[in-house]
């Protein structure tokens, strides 16, 4: 609009220069063409100051669309590293578990082999109590043969069980050291796991700090060189072009999405897709003047966001302006947008139900502050989700 107000001015300087000249007399010939000379040399500088806005704004847009480049490259790599750290915590779990585990069967081995511990004290006792040389004492004591050789058997026996019992506490106190030794090396790797994610944590935080210095530097780019208002118009626009455009793609939607109720029907009964205060409301207006379609809503960095009615997802990729964007298809000419986020975790083309986890909160677009952008639309045009969500 800037560009367009100079070359106004410049048509009507023009203007007015051709009207000044026709209306002076030939006896001003001399102060007519000094005058004539003197706005064709302003003209000039004007041009030449046009060339020069133009050129830098040039420079501007193209310096924007480097940083948006890089801008989107750190939100994907950013969303990566979130997906590494969730995955670490679920390692972490399993192997929490399975120390749980190897812990509860320690103590039921532990209470094994103090049971044969007690045992084999009886056993001994009962030894000690027959004295030395027992089998001659036990020949001696019998009269019947067929007793003698009973009671050799019964103590032939009873020695065997002694040596037995011996044989498995041996081998409990084996297995009960190889237990003790898998839990430690359980522990290990758990301790492991936890520096693993405290490092990826501290990179994450490295990363966010650096992707933060980057959209500061360019928001006061924009703002030094006025293309910020341009810069808005474009994303809003290239917004509204991926909308219609995902009207057109998924036809083969139907009307009533099978196995769901109609969104107008549930209007004022759909839940709010993440938990937090309303940052910005719907129709509030920017710096630049423009009135929100959506509403943004504080919340921590990595908050599960949650599709607010059953659809399919059209669209899940990096959008200038909206950082890592999912939008759901419900059917019927609705559609909800989630702006904003982490990291993304439906592709486009799967089915979602109300509450799934579809994205989880963050600050990508060039956001000062983590939360989630959201929208809904009805025909291509945006209502306030105050009115549906409770």
């Amino acid at each position: 609009m800037g560009m367009a107000r100079v070359l106004a001015a410049c048509a009507g300087a023009a203007l007015m220069l051709a009207t000044l000249v026709q209306a002076q007399e030939p006896a001003e010939a001399a102060q007519r063409k000094a005058r004539e000379a003197q706005a064709v040399q302003q003209l000039e500088t004007l041009r030449a100051q046009i060339k020069v806005l133009a050129e830098q704004q040039q420079a501007a847009g193209d310096e924007r669309d480097a940083a948006s480049r890089a801008l989107r490259e750190q939100d994907l790599a950013l969303a990566a590293v979130a997906a590494q750290v969730r995955a670490l915590d679920t390692q972490l779990t399993d192997q929490q578990r399975e120390i749980d585990r190897l812990e509860r069967e320690r103590v039921e081995l532990e209470a094994r082999l103090l049971a044969r511990k007690q045992d084999l004290a009886r056993l001994l006792r009962s030894a000690y109590a027959l004295g030395n040389h027992e089998e001659l004492k036990l020949l001696l004591q019998q009269d019947d043969v067929a007793a003698v050789a009973r009671v050799l058997a019964y103590h032939r026996y009873f020695q065997r069980a002694q040596l037995h019992q011996i044989d498995a506490l041996r081998a409990q106190m084996q297995q009960l050291a190889q237990l003790q030794d898998a839990i430690r090396a359980a522990h290990a790797g758990l301790f492991a796991t936890r520096d693993a994610r405290s490092a990826e944590q501290a990179r994450l935080e490295t990363e966010r700090g650096a992707r933060a210095r980057l959209v500061a530097e360019l928001e006061a780019r924009l703002k030094a060189q006025g293309a910020q208002l341009a810069s808005l118009g474009r994303d809003e626009g290239e917004l509204k072009s991926l909308l219609e455009r995902l009207r057109d793609v998924f036809a083969d939607i139907p009307a009533r999405i099978q196995g769901a109720e109609s969104l107008a029907a549930l209007r004022g009964r759909l839940r709010w897709p993440v938990s937090g205060r309303i940052a910005s409301a719907f129709g509030t207006r920017d710096a630049a003047g423009r009135r929100s379609s959506g509403v943004l809503i504080a919340a921590k960095a990595g908050t599960p966001v949650h599709a607010v009615a059953r659809g399919r997802v059209a669209f899940a990729d990096w959008l200038r302006g909206y950082g890592l964007v999912i939008v759901v298809e419900h059917g019927d000419g609705y559609l909800s947008l989630y702006g904003c986020n982490e990291t993304l975790l439906k592709e486009v083309g799967d089915w979602v139900d109300p509450g799934d986890a579809i994205a989880t909160s963050g600050a990508s677009g060039g956001q000062s502050t983590p939360g989630l952008y959201f929208e809904l639309r009805a025909n291509g045009q945006a209502v306030d989700p105050r009115g549906w969500l409770r």
